[in-house]
């Protein structure tokens, strides 16, 4: 009996041998911390000896720059979205441009001198490098316009680059220990972090926090390694740039005045007679004219003599909408076109004896937003030196209007219009031109952006009428069966308030008062169509000016002259005027 269980205990004490070095394997590699390094070129994104990693403000960036003769380059894409949304590129004739209050600092690719205004200024470096259609600019530059600072840290090449000031959360690393990729001890070393070491503590979860090393290194440590976190100070002592404005010390009372003629200056002193306590009056009369920046003039010294003998301000409106051919964007785009624009824009207000300019550049591109943002910074400088009080038109705010930067318009220009109408427009379906909701919405939405005391309220002194005319027949029409079908064609007619009124007068149909737009609403049938339209009117307008009122906006203004009737103005009087 003993010798046939010897050969079944062996076996079986084997077994459980085998079995305790399997659980002993795998308890090892569970709990013993991975030695395996990471490769920290690769870590960082380098590819090539040149190629300079980016941590900005404790994280490394997508994108890397340039090590170049003992210089440190940063990419444009990210010194204009995450440092410094000033400095403008203009890839057409390969200019960098910085706006300062006074100055337009102008730097070649591949100099080492830049223009700051009329002043010619040189370095010791090449301010920008250019490899293909890559665009990097020299750190020590940026330091010079952007609060920022930056170190650069060799083998391998990265740049440890500030420009967020303030609290900060840091901890003392209270032995040796090893900085992951990842919080978890089987997560690739980054580096070593020596005892007594300063970390900044960005994010901090129950066993490990994500933690930056002041030599650029991002990543995790292990909590029980880490001193208690405290508050730092980051602080850079640098001047801040202090931009002013041109304002005015009563409420705004601005109106559009729509001249398509030189006869139709001539009938200004009758325009005025017809309004009430109008301190600015903005006549539609250029218009860019060509791809080359020139504007095509309607202007009137006489014009503009007999609105200051009655005591109103002329802001001469200047447009991109007329002339059809010309492409804003090139013009926009290119320097040196640009620059003759702003002149052109400046010669005339000069000549006509203006107190300001009103820019109306509607219908862009998101590709445009930043060449457009320049021209506004840029044509700022020029009036400001000149004593023109520069207004920028703007829809209400919108996701896809985001790319006018309406916080940066208002930097640089004095006065930041909210076109408060065109709810519903030409080609759009049936509704008011300008509800409250829309106003109020626009005017809240505008104030998370631009001080109150820069906003002009606009609004429409107009209405459309709509008509909705069946369709045939609704069969014989490809698109009957879809569900967005509209069995009836929509057409409108803009409208004055004597004008609307007059049509309800002679279809003989009451308006009713609507809480939900605060308009007075009509409705009719003729000739087969319906017609609808929401009213512009005293009591309407009224509710609208309360809004302006309410927010302590800067003034109103109305498009445009002649819609109006008179007994608006009694309203306009008592929100806005001197």
């Amino acid at each position: 009996m003993k010798r046939r269980w010897t050969p079944v205990f062996m076996v079986a004490t084997l077994i459980v041998v085998v079995i305790i070095i399997i659980v002993l394997g795998i308890a090892l590699k569970k709990y013993i911390p991975s030695k395996e390094e990471v490769n920290l070129e690769e870590y960082l994104g380098l590819q090539t000896q040149e190629d300079l990693a980016i941590i900005l403000d404790r994280q490394q960036q997508e994108l890397t720059g340039k090590y170049m003769n003992e210089r440190a380059y940063i990419d444009y894409e990210t010194l204009h979205d995450c440092i410094n949304q000033r400095f403008y590129w203009d890839s057409n004739e390969n200019l960098l441009l910085y706006t300062t209050p006074t100055d337009v600092v102008r730097v070649e690719a591949g100099t080492m001198e830049y223009l700051a205004g009329k002043e010619q200024r040189t370095t010791d470096y090449t301010i920008v490098q250019m490899q293909g259609e890559k665009v990097f600019v020299a750190l020590d530059f940026v330091e010079l316009y952007a609060n920022v600072t930056h170190e650069v840290f060799p083998e391998p090449n990265r740049a440890v680059v500030t420009s967020q000031w303030g609290n900060i959360n840091v901890a003392q690393v209270k032995k040796d220990t090893e900085l992951r990729v990842k919080g978890g001890i089987k997560s690739p070393i980054v580096t070593t972090v020596e005892k007594g070491s300063v970390v900044t503590v960005i994010e901090t979860y129950e066993d490990w926090s994500e933690v930056g090393t002041q030599d650029g290194y991002v990543g995790y440590v292990q909590n029980k390694k880490l001193s208690e976190a405290e508050q730092q100070v980051l602080a850079h002592d640098f001047p801040e740039e202090i931009f002013t404005h041109i304002t005015k010390d009563y409420k705004i009372n601005m109106a559009w005045h729509q001249v398509t003629n030189q006869e139709a200056n001539a009938r200004i002193a009758e325009v005025l007679a017809s309004t009430k306590n109008l301190t600015t009056i903005s006549p539609t009369w250029f218009y860019l004219n060509d791809n080359n920046g020139n504007i095509a003039s309607l202007g009137s010294v006489d014009y503009v003599n007999t609105c200051h003998a009655h005591g109103v301000e002329v802001w001469g409106l200047v447009s991109n909408l007329e002339n059809k051919d010309v492409d804003t964007t090139m013009v926009l785009t290119h320097t040196s076109v640009r620059n003759n624009l702003v002149n052109q824009i400046i010669a005339a207000a000069i000549q006509y004896g203006l107190d300001g300019i009103n820019l109306d550049f509607e219908s862009l591109s998101v590709e445009t937003g930043d060449a457009y943002i320049q021209f506004v910074r840029e044509l700022s400088l020029k009036c400001r030196a000149n004593g023109l009080v520069l207004s920028v038109d703007n829809y209400v705010p919108t996701e896809y209007t985001a790319f006018y930067n309406r916080a940066e318009q208002a930097v640089f220009a004095d006065y930041i219009v909210v076109m408060a109408y065109d709810e519903h427009y030409v080609g759009s379906d049936e509704g008011s031109v300008s509800s409250l909701s829309y106003v109020t919405d626009g005017v809240v939405n505008t104030l998370a952006e631009v001080p109150a005391e820069q906003i002009i309220l606009a609004l429409p002194f107009y209405t459309r009428l709509w008509q909705l005319e069946p369709k045939d027949t609704a069969a014989d029409d490809p698109e009957a069966a879809s569900e967005d079908y509209v069995p009836y064609t929509i057409t409108s007619t803009a409208l004055g308030m004597d004008q609307a009124a007059a049509v309800l007068t002679d279809h003989n149909t009451e308006a009713r008062w609507e809480e939900q737009t605060g308009q007075y609403y009509a409705e009719y049938q003729a000739d087969g169509s319906t017609y609808r339209i929401w009213l512009e009117e005293e009591t309407s307008l009224e509710e609208k000016l309360k809004v302006m009122q309410a927010n302590n906006l800067a003034g109103v203004s109305f498009w445009k002259l002649g819609f109006e009737r008179p007994s608006a103005w009694d309203v306009i009087i008592k929100y806005a005027g001197k």
